[in-house]
């Protein structure tokens, strides 16, 4: 039996609650893609006691440009207390009896909540949304014990998407522990072990700059916002002749994508496509590729994504001149210090990566499958 549609704004109210005795002090802020963050914006003279307070199972949401950005930002705070910006409006569920905050918030993460929120954005100041067009938007309100039900069966995904991103962190930490050990710790680089010596990337990765044949009537384009943390986000395609000028570069399996720019923010890929023709990538993106096989190129790509080495080329972006920091293979990849072992230690440490790595990407092609099953649950709820 389909659930009855009911007005939004019947089940929830507003909340302005500010920090008038100022006795919160962790700030916070909303991303588009619905998750609350640490706010990096400096309050230094800032009167925070005008700031909103939110507690747990409150919503902040942001009505501004919905339609420009195709996305309304909005979730469910989850932890205890925090400040935020008065400018966001925020609100909580009147009866829990009657819709669960948590049901809610799926509601919320559903593409199609997007897309309805946007179409009532367009005729708004700059593509924003009324509170009162928020409020008149519709939704699906079965009983509560099927609410309870749907919630857990999410939450049960959710979970495990957690765990597995904690068994990833796990495993990451691990494998940085042994390349300490093995490379870092106890190496006098002055004398080094027999059979090993300092070398440097340039000698054995090029930055491969081909230009990408446009012989196929679409193509996967990524721009340095599609990668991150070793992950390519989407492998959707477009149309060749909507392509933007920045689309130049062909990749091929083995390649390392690496962000020219802010390259502390983790955007890198090892590039292991089924398809790898079919990808064009941003001249903002460098394709690192191996000169030949007497090393391994998934030992580079560990050693360039160690979180000291991406510090340090983020301390040389924020030198450099221009409008964004960034990084070039030049100036900072090329002649960048790197020790290779003797052949034993190297074909033992190789032989360690491609195990650590097919253990990391099945965990995270598992995540993709069990979101893929989030969303058909999300789906659903409009059914």
């Amino acid at each position: 039996m389909t659930a009855e549609y009911h007005r939004l704004g019947d089940y929830i109210r507003e909340v302005n609650v500010r920090n008038r005795e100022l006795k919160v002090t962790r700030l916070v802020g909303l991303t588009i893609d619905k998750a609350f963050i640490p706010s990096v914006a400096n309050v230094i003279g800032t009167d925070l006691s005008n700031y909103k307070v939110i507690r747990r199972e409150q919503f902040a949401c942001s009505l501004m440009q919905v339609s420009r950005d195709g996305k309304m930002p909005v979730a469910m705070f989850n932890d205890e207390e925090a400040i935020m910006s008065p400018a966001y409006p925020m609100f909580e569920v009147v009866d829990k009896t009657k819709l669960l905050p948590q049901y809610l918030m799926m509601w919320f993460s559903r593409s199609e909540f997007d897309r309805e929120a946007s179409y009532y954005a367009v005729g708004g100041v700059r593509g924003s949304l009324t509170w009162e067009d928020f409020c008149n938007m519709q939704l699906p309100v079965p009983s509560i014990e099927r609410q309870r039900e749907i919630v857990s069966e999410y939450e049960t995904l959710t979970r495990r998407i957690r765990l597995n991103n904690q068994m990833i962190e796990k495993l990451e930490a691990t494998a940085q522990a042994l390349y300490h050990k093995t490379f870092v710790a106890n190496i006098d680089k002055q004398n080094l072990p027999n059979g090993w010596r300092m070398g440097t990337l340039g000698e054995v990765i090029e930055s491969y700059s081909k230009t990408h044949k446009f012989n196929k009537p679409q193509l996967v384009f990524l721009n340095t916002s599609d990668i991150y943390s070793g992950k390519i986000l989407h492998r959707s395609y477009s149309d060749v002749d909507n392509m933007p000028g920045q689309a130049k570069k062909e990749i091929r399996n083995g390649d390392i994508l690496f962000s020219e720019i802010r390259p502390a923010n983790k955007r890198y890929a090892f590039v292991k496509e089924q398809r790898p023709e079919d990808f064009v990538v941003s001249t903002k993106l460098m394709v690192l590729r191996m000169k030949n096989n007497t090393y391994s190129s998934l030992k580079v790509y560990f050693y360039l994504t160690l979180p000291d080495v991406l510090n340090d080329l983020q301390k040389q972006a924020d030198g450099a001149s221009g409008t964004f920091p960034q990084i070039t293979f030049d100036g900072n990849l090329k002649n960048r210090s790197i020790i290779f072992g003797d052949k034993r230690i190297e074909t033992e440490w190789d032989d360690f990566l491609r195990i650590f790595y097919n253990n990391v990407w099945n965990i995270e092609q598992e995540n993709e499958k069990l979101t893929e099953l989030q969303s058909l649950l999300l789906a659903k709820m409009g059914q």
